[in-house]
């Protein structure tokens, strides 16, 4: 987290490594861009093939700010600034380096409360059309995503600029009216938009946004929504491999969505697909036992959760919310996942230096929780469910439907509650439908995960404003704690301001973390140079180098 010093490129290292890489992957075993050196006869037996690829949900916009979703495709078409590599650190894509106060491209102002922080481009990129890429683009990104009538959820980060400079073609300087050490996870990082196709034009709208033109090594040819996402070799791609080969190695990657992931685990079996992540725990042992396909575990920035919606005046009680923590066996939704995941108590992940080990706790305890409900007046009725009036105790859970972890965790969840006179009813959303419950409170209790970048803004969440608080929670006291863990650069001091943060949320329980996440991957032997990404910019950062084994 913070401001990470980044390699000059994303680093080659030679083949044997990349395989070891794959099989360590959990252990972090190799960092962002994989490229050898190769003499013109093993270039020619990486060159070519297609990739097919599941994706666990419907995908809604290839617009990287507008999507509910993680960017798996736009990753392979449009690129950011910057990219976090497999070890959380921030390495430079289109710009040269990665700013830092050591090479002076963050300058604090004497006061500390503003700062300037420089990009320089890397010279002759072109987008897919033949256009140049410009710092112009840097500012024009930044203006139209903070533009009011822009209503996407990417907007993180655009109201800390004052105004972008760009004293050449290649030079941008943006200017902070106040200091950001998380700002390498946004905005830049999503991506760069193309002023001379965009400039006037509605984002949440416009064609481009079906087939968006971006600088990545692969181009969106077709997309026929809920169906399939064909993305094209870009032959113009700026980036070489280390003997000067022009990559990208890959022909095609084809993405099929499958937020049903009984028929994800179908096609794999099938051979119908050779790369699919999310895959669900109880069948891994399935997929890894076919003789052509490795299941990778990667241990993510993510946690699981259970949350309330605070338009509930029920939910507003905390002595609901303390029973409900105390009900919930962890340890028992993770041993229903194969032992994949393992139970958290804090928001902020364990692999995260900020983590706080003496965050509160709620120890699994239904007949704590049971006194707790009944000290507060939830009596138990005829049915086993406990009412204080007419306020009785039984709510809409959701989660995504078809995810299989979650819909498991769910029922262990439900059991849980009515041991001690809650009652759950499922209420299970996929697709548009899962992201309008989500996002606008459409539910009581809704299970499931969140995963951050290198550096996050926990505010998105928590924070009375924040573009992913769907829940209606506000606390004026996170709020200002919040914003001093997102503006303050001293180590030390964010490090309390984050104690204070977990401190909070543990006391007050908008939400509960249940257990961490670990993705399982199911990819080919065949593919190569793939390296699992533990953040929420998703595996397919630099999807260049992959190439499938003849």
């Amino acid at each position: 987290m913070g401001l990470e010093s980044g390699m000059d490129d994303f680093g080659p290292i030679n083949a044997s490594r990349a395989t070891l890489g794959r099989r360590a992957l959990a252990k972090g075993a190799i960092g962002l861009g994989i490229a050898a050196a190769l003499p013109g006869a093993a270039y020619a037996q990486r060159r070519g093939g297609t990739l097919t690829a599941a994706l666990p949900y419907d995908s809604d916009t290839l617009n990287p700010y507008a999507t509910g979703y993680l960017g798996d495709v736009q990753a392979c078409v449009i690129e950011g600034l910057l990219a976090p590599n497999d070890k959380t650190a921030y390495v430079p894509v289109l710009a040269r380096e990665v700013p830092t106060l050591d090479n002076g491209g963050i300058k604090v102002a004497l006061d500390g409360k503003t700062m300037t922080i420089t990009y320089h481009l890397r010279p002759g990129i072109k987008w897919h059309d033949g256009a140049p890429l410009t710092s112009a683009d840097i500012r024009f990104t930044w203006e139209a995503i903070k533009d009011p009538r822009f209503l996407g959820e990417g907007k993180d980060g655009t109201q800390d600029i004052d105004s972008i400079d760009t004293p050449d073609e290649l030079t941008a300087v943006v200017n902070y009216h106040t200091v950001t050490p998380t700002f390498p996870s946004t905005l830049f990082s999503v991506g760069i938009l193309p002023k001379h196709i965009l400039e006037g034009k509605n984002l949440m709208s416009d064609p481009w946004a079906d087939k968006p033109i971006g600088t990545g090594p692969f181009m969106v040819t077709e997309f026929k929504r809920g169906q399939y996402i064909i993305c094209d070799r870009n032959p113009n791609y700026w980036r070489k491999d280390d003997a000067g080969n022009a990559l990208p190695y890959l022909d095609r990657i084809v993405f099929k969505p499958m937020p049903d992931q009984t028929a994800m685990i179908t096609q794999l079996k099938a051979r119908e697909i050779q790369f699919a992540y999310t895959l669900p725990y109880p069948q891994a042992s399935q997929i890894a036992a076919m003789p052509d396909m490795e299941v990778i575990q990667n241990r993510i920035l993510s946690w699981q959760y259970l949350t309330f919606n605070f338009r509930n005046p029920i939910l507003q009680d905390i002595a609901v919310r303390q029973a409900v923590a105390h009900a919930i066996n962890k340890s028992a939704i993770a041993r229903a996942l194969g032992g994949y995941p393992y139970p958290v108590k804090s928001v902020v992940v364990p692999n995260f230096p900020y983590y706080d080990p003496d965050t509160p706790d709620h120890p699994y305890d239904p007949a704590k929780a049971a006194s707790i409900l009944q000290a507060a007046g939830y009596v138990p009725g005829s049915d086993g469910v406990r009412a204080k009036g007419p306020a009785r105790l039984s709510f809409r859970i959701v989660c995504q439907a078809g995810l299989t972890a979650d819909e498991i965790a769910e029922q262990v969840i439900i059991a849980n509650l009515k041991a001690i006179g809650i009652e759950a009813i499922t209420d299970n959303k996929a697709g548009v439908a899962l992201r309008e419950a989500r996002y606008k409170g459409g539910y009581d209790l809704l299970y499931a995960r969140w995963l951050t970048s290198a550096s996050p803004n926990y505010s998105v969440f928590y924070g009375s404003k924040g573009p992913n608080n769907g829940m209606g929670y506000s606390n004026p006291e996170l709020d200002e704690v919040l914003y001093k863990v997102e503006h303050t650069m001293g180590d030390a001091e964010r490090k309390e301001l984050f104690k204070k943060m977990q401190a909070i949320i543990g006391t007050d329980l908008p939400t509960i973390p249940t257990t961490s996440n670990v993705n399982l991957i199911a990819v080919t032997k065949k593919l190569k140079n793939f390296v699992a990404n533990p953040t929420n910019r998703t595996d397919f950062i630099d999807t260049s180098r992959w190439y499938l084994e003849s």
